[in-house]
Parts: structure tokens; C-alpha cells; sequence
């Protein structure tokens, strides 16, 4: 039997940047009828930059009022922030989404969240500052650097799973698809195929990175 989440947020997602986390967004909005937060709410939610730059230098928000219109979180920034999340929605389930291994990890990483060739509009200055500061204090300072990054990807994940309860852990990989979130939302299967999307060459593509 899944575990069931009985308050607002019925998931929270520990899982970082690069793990599948917008198909993951997709996934849960249309089991769960609502919103899923990601980085890319920032982009529509311009007052969060601000909140999430405080919570990266020490001081969090009222989780729940922060989350008050949304059903789940995955990626960053809310997935610096797993642990005070969880512990304010104790009966959502934790979802650990990650990739193969490190260095698979960070070859999608690497060419997408942490490539910084392309410059920055003068718009999304407060944005990347603000995404510099939550990589810095709660993933790594050198976040950057290949075997630093790929230490603290493997440090993250563990630390997830040594510290949630396993009846309240989901597990989860790009390939897995829909059995492991129903399993644990104790929700049917949908018929229609899990949905993919926001890969590393349609990340660049829209970024204007290149190949």
C-alpha cells in the first residue's frame, strides 16, 4: 500500500536538478489535478526570487504559505530546502528522483543548469543570483567543478535516503515512469504514456547554447 499524504502538499520532491524533475512536474500535476512547484514557477512567481535568496542565506519562509496553491515540489530550489519542507508536510511522501550515477548526472548538468556561456539578460540578474546563492549553501560552492558537483550530488541523495523514514521514501528514475508515484499516492496507473520532456538538447536549444 502507498503512502498516503493528507495535507496540502502531497509530494515532496528531494530530488536535484537534471533528474527528470519537469516530466516529473508533468507527471504529478495530472495525478494530482493541481500545480507541481519547479524552478520554472520562479519565472511567473518573480516575488519567490527574493524569498528563496533569503532561505538560501538562512532564513526560510512559512513553507506552507509559500505552497499554499500547490500540490508537489520537485527540483531545485525547493529540493535544497527537502528537509524543513518534509518536516513541515510530515505525511507527503519524499521523492528521490536521480539519474543512473554521478557522472551521468553531471553530463546533463553540466551542459544545461550549469552551463554559464550564455550571458545572463539584465532581467534574470536577480534570478541567477538568486540560484547562485541556493547552489552554494545548500548543494555546493563549486557547483561548477565536475568532481565537487558529482561529490555533492552523491552526498545529497545519500543523505535522503539515511534519513527518511523508507515507508515514506519513492525512489525514482527517469525510465521508471508512472508505477512508483502511484504506488506511493495509492492512485490507478494512467493509460496515457508518461510524459518526457526538457531534455539536455531541448534545454540548450532554448537557451541558445548550441550543440
Amino acid at each position: 500500500m502507498g503512502y498516503r499524504a493528507v495535507v496540502t502538499l502531497r509530494m515532496v520532491g528531494a530530488g536535484l536538478g537534471r533528474t527528470g524533475t519537469l516530466s516529473l512536474k508533468a507527471a504529478l500535476e495530472q495525478l494530482l489535478g493541481g500545480r507541481c512547484y519547479h524552478m520554472i514557477e520562479v519565472f511567473g512567481r518573480p516575488d519567490d526570487i527574493a524569498t528563496w535568496q533569503a532561505a538560501a542565506e538562512g532564513s526560510p519562509p512559512d513553507w506552507r504559505a509559500l505552497f499554499a496553491d500547490f500540490d508537489a515540489t520537485v527540483d531545485w530550489p525547493s529540493a535544497g530546502f527537502w528537509k524543513p519542507i518534509a518536516d513541515a508536510f510530515p505525511d507527503a511522501p519524499v521523492l528521490l528522483s536521480t539519474r543512473v550515477d554521478g557522472p551521468t548526472w553531471w553530463r546533463s548538468a553540466s551542459r544545461t543548469i550549469f552551463d554559464t556561456s550564455a550571458p545572463t539578460p539584465p532581467e534574470m540578474e536577480a534570478h541567477r543570483t538568486m540560484w547562485h546563492a541556493v547552489a552554494g549553501n545548500t548543494f555546493t560552492p563549486d557547483w561548477a567543478d565536475e568532481a565537487a558537483a558529482i561529490e555533492a550530488y552523491e552526498r545529497h541523495n545519500a543523505e535522503v535516503r539515511a534519513t527518511v523514514d523508507p515507508a515514506r521514501l519513492v525512489e525514482w528514475q527517469p525510465g521508471d515512469g508512472w508505477g512508483p508515484l502511484c504506488d506511493a499516492l495509492d492512485l490507478p496507473v494512467p493509460d496515457e504514456p508518461f510524459p518526457h520532456t526538457n531534455s539536455t538538447e531541448e534545454f540548450r536549444a532554448l537557451r541558445g547554447l548550441g550543440s
